[in-house]
């Protein structure tokens, strides 16, 4: 980057980097013990809406390439559309097997972005619960390559619970690299597990 660039306000966009995924099974340790939140085994990758014959291909491909996995009781990988029109690959594994939601995601990640959907993609989301039911998602966002918390009220009509966000910030600063901008902390509604 340059003076001109420095001077006009211009930066570098940040190059995703989706190994940060494989941070996740450590940080649910870290919220289990703080704060009693389990995984639920539900993850997702959320992206703009694309259609037509590259993305049906990306698609069977993602479905391929998950379908291999001998101990998947289900389907792969399910497409699912939100009230917002966002599109959501949705895996859905057993709740001690976060290790292997963790690589659907990267999988779902990689091969769109390698089939030239990356522009589309917009985050990833792991889901874990606590005890009384509450839900909580870690969503990585990325383009920024950053992980924020996101946790809906349940029963109502779309607030979040912003004490919670904070907290699940403080106690997994040490094992995600957390947005620190708190306006990109962006709900996620009707996201698939949450």
């Amino acid at each position: 980057m340059g003076l001109l660039d420095i001077l006009l306000g211009r930066t570098k966009p940040v190059v995703p980097d989706l190994d940060q995924l494989f941070a996740l099974p450590s940080a649910a340790i870290t919220l289990q013990a703080a704060a009693g939140f389990t995984p639920t085994g539900v993850g997702a990758v959320c992206f703009a809406t694309v259609e037509g014959a590259a993305f049906e291909q990306t698609h069977r491909e993602v479905q391929a390439l998950l379908d291999a996995d001998a101990e998947r009781t289900g389907p792969p990988v399910e497409l699912r559309q939100d009230g917002y029109g966002y599109s959501w690959l949705v895996s859905r594994r057993t709740p001690d097997q976060l290790p292997q939601l963790v690589n659907d995601l990267h999988a779902v990640n990689s091969s769109m972005e390698v089939n030239g959907f990356g522009p589309q993609l917009l985050c990833s989301l792991a889901a874990f619960e606590d005890e009384r039911g509450r839900r909580l998602g870690l969503v990585y966002l990325y383009k920024r390559g950053t992980f924020y918390p996101f946790a809906p009220l349940s029963g109502t009509a779309e607030r979040r619970d912003n004490p919670l966000e904070l907290q699940v910030q403080a106690m997994l600063a040490d094992d995600l690299r957390i947005e620190r901008d708190l306006s990109r902390w962006f709900p996620v509604w009707g996201a698939p597990g949450l």
